[in-house]
């Protein structure tokens, strides 16, 4: 494996996403090529790290895949000159009980790996205390290795001086300091970034953020502390079943949260995929044998999918004689309503009873392992899928035949079972893999 890095952090929002998208694109307009992955569930990164890299990006979860799974969705990188590996929430952070080969948190990839983490650091608000952060994150965990930090939204030459001392006094070095510069904020929404396929001026933005990370950040230094891979790249591929041969997957701005590793699973065990956009009043291919709507954003559409009667009416003829299946926002849609931050209820799809409601809204979110109590495509009745719930929508009713026992991260029993009704199945969780 080529030399790598993790991007990391000591908490959400210090700006990891855009230093990953900055390097990224900095050294591919050196002519390097950079392979970009996502340390954790986040569905909506690996769109940015493509757009930056040219090249996909999967991710990566200890949680919910075993070591020779992650082994092999890192294989993609062998050809690649320098491999970045973006993190989630704090280096530390995941789940307090382990799953497959870790608790989900970014420092179970950069240990098993092998990989330097390079810490994004906010110093906004104090001084020689980032210092004592950095140093305890580098002492917290033996076998993570902190190649250093690059300093963000400092307030001025004096503060820079200021930390960057500290760092110095205990051993840490610097690679840059990045000013406060607003042309590079990534805009934001409930769930997290605009994806990536929703910003037209996103290959610029990219740009910008390259050219003022290259501008204050050493690259030459960050690309020296980069390490090759303890792991030897795995042939054997995860261990996912596809719902069908030919499969319908809904694709567009209201569908669109789908890991990429799980598509890519999909094809290389032979299965074909043709999409087709809901918000665009289209149907499922009549030649497909299983249709999928993955999660995304149909509580911002929710007034359009429901006038698009061509979608609603072919939707249910194909679910009159082959398996529907809807993962969290797919899962809304194929319910009977749903009602919208405004409080407006439109008429869904109706192949399951749910109902949900944007006007109250909760925050659902954390991994979840399934059992399944009655098939779904691809999985028998007994299976145990490991995946991903993030939204906030409130369950108004859920009438139909429960799917599976479902737990949290933590092993307790959660509300949100999924449903099966005639050819009609869905989930909260956004499926990452099977259990071995």
């Amino acid at each position: 494996m080529p030399a790598g890095l993790v991007i990391s952090a000591p908490a959400s929002g210090v700006g990891k996403t855009t230093l990953t998208l900055a390097l990224a694109r900095a050294w591919r307009n050196r002519g390097l090529r950079v392979q970009c992955f996502k340390s954790g569930p986040d569905y909506i990164d690996p769109a940015f790290h493509a757009a930056a890299t040219g090249r996909a990006s999967v991710n990566v979860d200890s949680w919910a895949m075993d070591c020779a799974s992650i082994a092999h969705l890192i294989s993609r990188g062998t050809d690649a000159d320098i491999v970045l590996t973006e993190g989630s929430m704090g280096l530390f952070d995941g789940v307090a009980t382990r799953g497959i080969s870790g608790t989900g948190a970014t420092a179970d990839i950069a240990e098993m790996l092998g990989w330097p983490v390079v810490l994004v650091i906010d110093p906004s608000g104090q001084a020689q205390t980032a210092a004592a952060i950095a140093a305890g994150l580098r002492d917290y965990r033996p076998g993570v290795r902190l190649a250093g930090v690059v300093l963000n939204r400092v307030a001025s030459p004096r503060h820079e001086d200021l930390v960057r001392r500290a760092l110095n006094d205990v051993g840490i070095a610097v690679f840059g300091a990045l000013p406060r510069h607003a042309e590079i904020s990534l805009p934001k929404r409930h769930l997290g970034l605009v994806q990536a396929e929703e910003q037209a001026e996103i290959g610029k933005l990219i740009d910008e953020a390259a050219r003022f990370v290259s501008g204050h950040v050493d690259l030459d230094a960050v690309l020296r502390a980069a390490a090759a891979s303890s792991v030897q790249p795995a042939a054997n591929g995860l261990n996912v079943t596809p719902p069908g041969q030919r499969i319908a997957l809904a694709r567009d701005a209201a569908f669109s949260f789908v890991y990429p590793h799980m598509l890519e699973a999909w094809r290389a065990a032979g299965a074909e995929i043709s999409t087709f956009s809901p918000l665009a009043d289209e149907v499922p291919d009549a030649n497909a044998d299983v249709c999928w709507l993955p999660g995304g954003y149909p509580e911002l559409h929710a007034g359009k999918i429901a006038a698009n009667a061509r979608f609603r009416s072919g939707l249910r003829a194909f679910a009159e004689t082959r398996p529907v299946h809807g993962e969290c926002g797919g899962y809304m849609v194929l319910g009977t309503a749903l009602t919208d931050a405004d409080g407006i209820r439109h008429e869904m799809t109706g192949l399951l009873g749910l109902e949900t409601s944007f006007a109250k809204r909760r925050m659902h979110l954390g991994y979840r392992l399934a059992a399944l109590a009655a098939p779904m495509p691809g999985h028998q009745v007994g299976a145990r899928l490991r995946g991903h719930e993030f939204h906030y929508s409130t369950i108004i009713a859920q009438p139909d035949t429960p799917l599976a026992v479902v737990h949290d991260a933590t092993g307790a029993v959660i509300a949100e079972t999924g449903s099966r009704r005639d050819h009609a199945t869905g989930t909260f969780f956004h499926l990452i893999a099977e259990d071995r």
